[in-house]
């Protein structure tokens, strides 16, 4: 039996500016400029004034406030003569700013800026097959083969596999010896290591390419070839035993094959992976005062099309006698809205950063003034909300993609946020000190004889760091330290 009942409902929704603004706090500085281009570019309306380098004579706007907010920024003379054609298609425009040169120049002579070019992992191997004297068959092959890699090189696809994708796509009738001749082929390409199966397979092929006469170099290949599993795990007493080595010569070997590449897919891509950090905030430790400034980048230059305020104002009113400019006005004025809200959430954006960041600053302001990492106290995203009146979630989004420059160096927000351990005389401090402990005493071990767990534990806690040996273990797992018996060295 079907009802019909009328119920309210208590909804929270956030509304688009909202959505916004929280889109543009996660964005860091060094991506803000490409969000900003984005939006010039989406909306006529909006105007970078960094862009136009124009100024207006005063007396063309003689009523107009010379303090009043970017908002109410000037363009351009404009007139009362206006073709709402010319506006509309403006959102086919690529670039609303590249009409404004800062040097005034033409666009015809404006200077190209050179753009490096480096060949990926993949151009480099496809320009290194172009080169071999192959029939098309066989090149073909070659080219399945490299397109099947992954980014580190390998080829994680059996021969069959290969051999069924070039009968299916490429309509190559090719035998699995085939492919696998072919396979060795792309095995002496550069960079050595390529096209491996396996990691041992790589680490031979990459061996194989040295001097064979080197008696390191044939030792190595025994160690890989056939006590790979012995050597990951540092069982260096097993392998003295087995190859009938002494320490010194072990040692030369090991070195040897700790040169090698284990992923060489990467060795093209290291530079073009790295990404840019540039620092949100600038601390200055002035005579033990500190300042925080935020970096220029987070305030651009934006306001509102002069030319757009009047445009609207002339057909708003022109709209009342004509109900066909009705749609063009609906246009123009979603535009501006648009502007405006795009300006605030800029705006917004400023005063949040500005205010976490100080929360920050004071919060660790010993830090700040020294660099050492055992003065940071523990704190949470809560302390931080609590004291700037935000949400958990806002702290949250600016500490996790936002970087402060300082005297001792530029650091992540998120890494000044810690849990607290609580020591023995009842005083808390913040597991970054414990790990900074761990990290100290880790460097100072003898690589020989490293401390076990166990060992580490009975240090802090001969410190006064009642912590379990559980907890010393996730600490140098998070700081990407190994256990000990994968630090021995020899």
């Amino acid at each position: 039996m079907l009802k019909q009942n009328l119920q309210q409902k208590l909804l929270q929704k956030l509304s688009p500016q909202q959505i916004q603004f929280i889109k543009l706090l996660q964005v860091p500085t060094v991506s803000l400029d490409t969000r900003i281009k984005e939006e010039l570019e989406e909306n006529p309306a909006l105007e970078d004034l960094s862009l136009t380098n124009m100024t207006e004579p005063e007396e063309q706007y003689p009523d107009r406030d010379p303090d009043e907010d970017t908002y109410n920024g000037d363009d351009e003379g404009s007139s009362d003569e206006f073709n709402i054609d010319d506006y509309l298609q403006e959102d086919n425009v690529n670039d609303y700013g590249s009409r404004y040169d800062q040097n005034g120049e033409d666009e015809d002579e404006r200077k190209e800026i050179p753009i490096a070019v480096q060949s990926s992992f993949f151009e480099n191997l496809q320009a290194q097959l172009d080169l071999l004297p192959l029939s098309d068959k066989d090149f073909r092959i070659g080219q399945q083969i490299i397109g099947s890699l992954d980014d580190d090189g390998y080829l994680r696809r059996s021969i069959t596999s290969l051999t069924d994708d070039l009968a299916f796509s490429q309509n190559v009738m090719a035998e699995d010896d085939e492919v696998e001749e072919m396979l060795k082929v792309i095995q002496e390409f550069d960079p050595p290591g390529v096209g491996a199966r396996t990691l041992q397979e790589c680490l031979l092929i990459q061996l194989r390419k040295k001097d064979q006469n080197d008696p390191i170099i044939k030792k190595a290949i025994n160690v890989v070839e056939h006590y790979l599993d012995e050597f990951t795990r540092k069982h260096y007493d097993k392998l003295e035993k087995s190859l009938n080595m002494d320490s010194e010569e072990l040692r030369g070997v090991v070195n040897e094959i700790l040169k090698l590449n284990p992923k060489p897919g990467d060795s093209n891509e290291v530079n073009t992976k790295q990404m840019q950090v540039i620092p949100d905030f600038h601390i200055i430790n002035n005579d033990g005062v500190l300042i925080l400034t935020l970096n220029a980048k987070n305030a651009p230059e934006l306001r509102v099309s002069r030319s757009y305020q009047d445009m609207f104002e002339h057909y708003d009113k022109a709209a009342q006698k004509d109900k066909k400019l009705k749609e063009a006005v609906q246009f123009v004025k979603q535009k501006l809205d648009s502007a405006k809200w795009f300006i605030d959430a800029i705006k917004q954006r400023q005063q949040t950063l500005l205010k976490t960041m100080n929360a920050i600053m004071q919060y660790q302001y010993d830090f700040f003034l020294t660099g050492d990492e055992k003065s940071l106290k523990p704190m949470i995203l809560k302390d931080i909300a609590d004291k700037i009146g935000m949400d958990i979630s806002t702290v949250s989004r600016v500490a996790n993609s936002k970087y402060v420059q300082t005297e001792h160096g530029t650091f992540l927000l998120k890494s000044f946020f810690s849990e607290a351990i609580q020591m023995e005389s009842g005083e808390e401090v913040s597991n970054k000190e414990v790990k900074k402990i761990l990290e100290e005493h880790i460097g100072k071990e003898d690589k020989r004889h490293p401390l076990a767990d166990e060992k580490l534990t009975e240090i802090l806690k001969d410190s006064g760091y009642n912590i379990a040996r559980r907890t010393v273990a996730k600490y140098r797992e998070q700081m990407n330290i190994p256990v000990a018996r994968l630090r021995k060295e020899l």
